[in-house]
Formats: structure tokens, sequence, C-alpha cells
């Protein structure tokens, strides 16, 4: 069959890594050769520039690494290492979980303390062994296991979910099945149309949500997945996706200090950076919320910890300050992060058209060319994606109104108002202006 088939591919998208390797070939098919032939690491993935006809092939995928928006670029994924799931005993399971059933790290399989092992890299060059992931190199019939970093236990299974397509784990975010008719039985729109609903959900948008097709997704972060529906009178619907019977796993990612945006943060910090205590989040006083721990079981909103389960641009919390609903915490970066990332930069910054992200804290005359982040309005509400039709339904969506720089939830002012402004998240209050001030005519650009 077609070797791409093997791929996952995202237009548009770039990624950074150190291990690469370049070729010059004249189609994607040709740098897939390349990527199953590369023998100088383990070829995840691979980059073709349609222009210059470059292959870059790839030891990381976009799980691994930092990703940005490239023009005239294709990225290949290698499917079985995008898989966070084991099918039968597991013996071409490629996902990244390191921990055991127990919770404990595993050994590296290239290390021999605190156990020798008999499962090499060396020994066994097709099984996978890298770095300290869960493999199942000897066909065990209870699935990957690994050797653990415990000196008292040699090794121990891992617990990787069953893939199962057409069921979910969690809110369904990671669902990838096919299904194409929501809980009512209406058939769903094509997400790359805008009849008979406009929407802003569309791939380019979301590279990573897979918005493929009219299958039932879950791009936004809803209870579960869901479509917009062929019936003009009828906008959206859930989808009747079955849970899976297996539990979803301990996350191998779970992090203790801020990387990225810190979606995957699960430390322990539960007060704002103006110091605010954090508002439980099985409590509904002083403020009144949805994110309640029963309904979004894989979002770590345990206690009062500071956390990120809507995509915000770092960990948050309601706080217990009646006149303040929300703030942003201040999580330590991972020392990864900064001094990573930005060596990583240095190596492609000739190649990668890269657009910093702006900060501005007031705005200038009627505020149309306000760039900056803030995402608050003037009474301290978080401001609705503006890409998103919950809970407010609109047309002022980054396809319609390309120039207006209307990405993520910031602040704007796309239609010529007095100041910047968004829609909100409160189901009550559809739009507010922006908490900014108008910039001094004399400070110097």
């Amino acid at each position: 069959g077609d070797i791409l088939h093997d791929y996952s591919r995202t237009d548009g998208v770039w990624i950074l890594t150190r291990n690469k390797q370049f070729y010059e070939t004249n189609n994607e098919k040709e740098c897939a050769d390349k990527c199953e032939a590369e023998r100088n690491f383990t070829c995840r993935a691979f980059l073709f520039t349609r222009k210059k006809l470059q292959c870059l092939t790839l030891a990381e995928n976009a799980k691994m690494t930092v990703t940005f928006a490239s023009t005239d670029t294709v990225l290949y994924e290698k499917i079985i290492y995008l898989m966070q799931c084991k099918r039968g005993i597991g013996t071409d399971y490629r996902g990244t979980e390191a921990k055991t059933q127990r919770g404990i790290p595993c050994q590296k399989w290239a290390e021999k303390i605190p156990h020798k092992p008999n499962y090499t890299p060396e020994k066994h060059p097709n099984a996978g062994l890298e770095e300290n992931f869960c493999r199942n190199p000897d066909a065990d019939e209870n699935g990957p296991w690994c050797y653990t970093t415990d000196p008292a236990m040699r090794f121990d299974y891992c617990a990787i979910p069953e893939c199962e397509d057409q069921c979910m784990q969690c809110n369904g975010e990671d669902y990838r099945g096919e299904v194409s008719r929501t809980e009512s039985g209406l058939e769903c729109q094509h997400w790359d149309v805008q009849e008979p609903h406009m929407h802003g959900f569309i791939l380019k948008h979301y590279p990573e949500k897979d918005l493929k097709r009219n299958y039932c997704r879950n791009p936004d972060g809803e209870l579960r997945p869901w479509c917009f529906t062929t019936n003009p009178n009828k906008r959206w619907e859930y989808c009747n996706i079955p849970r899976c019977t297996t539990p979803p796993p301990v996350s191998g990612l779970d992090s203790q200090c801020l990387s990225g945006r810190g979606e995957d943060y699960r430390g322990r910090i539960a007060i704002t950076e103006s110091g605010n205590a954090c508002q439980h989040w099985n409590t509904q006083f002083p403020h009144k919320h949805g994110w309640i721990p029963d309904r979004y079981p894989c979002k770590g909103l345990e206690e009062n910890y500071c956390r990120n389960p809507d995509g915000e641009k770092k960990p948050w919390c309601y706080t217990t300050n009646s006149n303040i609903r929300w703030e942003y915490c201040t999580i330590p970066p991972c020392d990864r992060t900064e001094q990573g990332i930005a060596d990583q930069f240095l190596l492609f910054a000739a190649d990668v058209p890269v657009q910093a992200p702006l900060t501005e804290e007031c705005y200038r005359g009627n505020g149309k060319s306000y760039r900056g982040t803030t995402s608050v309005t003037a009474s301290g509400k978080k401001c609705q994606a503006w890409s998103s039709m919950f809970p407010h339904s609109h047309i002022k969506t980054p396809d319609r109104f390309p120039d207006a720089d209307l990405r993520d939830n910031y602040c704007r002012n796309p239609d010529g108002d007095s100041s910047p402004w968004c829609f909100t998240t409160d189901p009550n209050t559809i739009w507010e202006y922006c908490n900014l001030k108008r910039c001094d005519d004399q400070t110097q650009e």
C-alpha cells in the first residue's frame, strides 16, 4: 500500500529538533523512504518543503518538542509513535509512558543500575528500547513493561490502555474514531465547510485536533466529542461515544514545573500571582463555575491547586476573594524550557519564520492595532476564544477577520469599537471591554 498511510499529515507546521538529516527528494513518498531507511537515529517524523523539495528526517515528533507555523512545509509523523495505546499485547507499542502501573519511574534500557538488564537496545535493535519507555521486547502476554528504578523491584508492567478507536478516554479530547452522527441521529457537518453553520474550527487553526471529514471531535475541551450538524435548525450536538473499558493511564508527562502552557502541570501551588488563595475546584463559593472534577477526570482538578484545563496561557485558579473571580499562578519554569528551546531556536533561526509574541499593556487610538496578550475584561471575566462558539455564538471569527489577529482569547478590536474587547466565558455576559489602559501619547514606540 501507500507508504504515507502509516503517517499522520499536518500542513504548515515546523518542529524543532537537534537530531535530523537533510536530503534532496522529489516528493513526500521519497522522503518517507528516507525516513524508513534512516540509520542515524530512530526516525519518528519528516518535514517536506514543497518549493525547495527539501526533506528532513527527524528523531522527534510534535508530541516531544516545540512546533511553529511555517508556510509551504508539511509535517508527516509516524502514527505508531503517536499512539498512546496498545494493540493486543503491545509488542509494537512505541508510546512515551515511562512509569509502571504502581507509578514507579522506569529504568533506562541502556543503563545497568539498579538492575542489569537482559533486554538492551544492542541485543534487540528493533524492539524500540529507547530512553525508559515501556516496551514489550519479549512478547509478554501481560503487555508492555520496564525495569524499575526501585532496587527492590526488578521489573513491573505498565498501565497502557487498549486501542479502542470507537471509544473515548477522559473527555474524548484524543478521540480519533469515525463516528459522524450526533446522539439524536443527525449527520455531522464537515469541519472544512461553513454551511449550514459558520464556525472557526478549521484544520489550519487547530492542526493537532484531527478535524477530518465530519468525524465527531472535542477540540475545545467540551464534556465529550461533538460536531456541527447538517440540520440548519440545530447548530451543534454531542455525539454518543462510549467510554473505553480500560481506565486512562497515569500520565508519564505530569509536571511539577511550567512547560509550555502548563496543561500537564500537576504540582501543588495553590496561590495566585497576586497572593490570593485558590478556591477548591469542587466548590462553587465564592465563584460558581463549570470546571467540576467529576466532569473532567483527566484535568488534575485536585484540591485547590493551580491548573490549566482550558488551554490558557498558563495555570490559573478561581480565587477565594469574592471580588476577583480568577487569576494566573506563578509556576517555576522547567530547566529545559528557556535555555533548551533557545538553543534549538538558534539552530533553525535562518529557516523558520517565527513570530514572537508581543507584550503590550496599553493600546493606542481605539486599539485596533493592539496585539498584546491580555485576556481579561474590565470586570475580571475571562475572554472566550475567538474561534470558539461557546458559550456565545458569533461571527467575529479568525477566518472572517484575517487582519485582526484574532488569536486564542486575546483582547482585540476587529470591528473598530472604541477600545479592545472580547466575548466572555460568562454565559450571562456576551462581551465586555478589556482591562486595558490607553498608552501615554508621549511614550516612545
